[in-house]
């Protein structure tokens, strides 16, 4: 029997007789469902650096008041720490803002999914009659009048400014807003003391109760559509019921697609309060206390909720080689 073979037998022995012991001292788990965010891609930096000026370019919004970053603070998790985002008329967009931390990472964009890429999700924002209200061949208008965006786009792009080209340079920077190196990521990664047994205990009750099944891969959520609600009626519950509510239903016209949403990331979502499409938690613990109600049908002790929002603040990475 080899040696961790050993340790898993007496970790099982031990567990029997009351006494919690973990295997995961040793070595890094080899074959766990979830994965260290990869390596920043490498890209064109001077794609990259006009990105970063557009995402905060407030010109490509219809009245100039809202950029990007408006909503997407890259300071608090690059998300919004308001339930509802406003746009750039001062109206409540009525969906909470999901963070822009990994999200080259999804499968789909928005919490409906109706978007297959970055660009597509640029597309929409730029064009909704909510959040930016401008056209696309304004937006080129508009950029051309300016020489340093001129001088830019030529310097990146043989073709100048074009709304391919925006909308490139955009997801672009992006691509680039990867936050690795979570203490979660060295764990995985071999470096088993950088988290403490609770941290640990937190991990394994995650997976034990089935968290796992839908928060899986290297974003720990994004790669997947589940419905709000498998195990009680959320909207009944919570009550004043809104479009947003209908989640991919409004996309796919399908009945089977009313209230499902895109199983959103869990990295760095210590930062990113409130959660859910509808900003209704407050806290952490609130979070995991509705999805225990809703998503798995159990009723968390006390216990439970506070080791499994340890292992969640160890989902919090760094964001140019400095911790978020």
């Amino acid at each position: 029997m080899t040696p961790r073979a050993l340790l898993s037998l007496l970790a099982r022995s031990l567990a029997c007789c009351g006494i919690l012991f973990s295997t995961h001292l040793v070595a890094a788990p080899l074959d766990e469902p979830l994965k260290p965010l990869p390596d920043i891609p490498v890209q064109d930096p001077r794609k990259v650096e006009l990105g970063r000026q557009l995402f905060n370019e407030k010109q490509l919004s219809m009245n100039n008041t809202t950029s990007c970053a408006s909503c997407h603070h890259l300071e608090r998790g690059g998300a919004d720490d308001k339930p509802y985002s406003i746009g750039f008329q001062g109206g409540s967009l009525g969906i909470n803002t999901p963070t822009v931390f990994n999200a080259a990472l999804n499968f789909k964009q928005f919490w409906n999914g109706r978007a297959e890429t970055l660009e597509e999700q640029i597309e929409d924002v730029v064009k909704s009659p909510i959040e930016m209200g401008n056209s696309w061949p304004h937006v080129v208008e508009t950029l051309n009048q300016a020489p340093t965006y001129q001088a830019a786009f030529r310097e990146a792009y043989t073709d100048g400014v074009t709304i391919a080209n925006v909308q490139n340079a955009l997801a672009s920077y992006e691509r680039s807003l990867l936050t690795p190196n979570s203490r979660f990521d060295q764990y995985l990664k071999g470096n088993t003391d950088i988290l403490t047994l609770d941290e640990k205990y937190g991990y394994q009750r995650f997976k034990d109760y089935g968290c796992i099944a839908c928060h899986q891969g290297v974003n720990i959520g994004g790669n997947m559509f589940q419905k709000f609600g498998v195990m009680g009626d959320y909207f009944k519950a919570r009550g004043n019921p809104t479009e947003a509510d209908l989640g991919r239903f409004l996309a796919t016209g399908k009945e089977e697609d009313r209230y499902v949403f895109k199983v959103p990331s869990l990295r760095n979502v210590a930062l990113t309060a409130p959660y859910f499409h509808d900003g209704s938690a407050k806290t952490l613990e609130d979070a995991v206390h509705v999805m225990f109600t809703y998503q798995l049908g159990r009723v968390p002790s006390t216990e439970d909720i506070r080791l499994i929002v340890l292992f969640l603040k160890t989902l919090t990475g760094e964001l140019g080689g400095k911790p978020l």
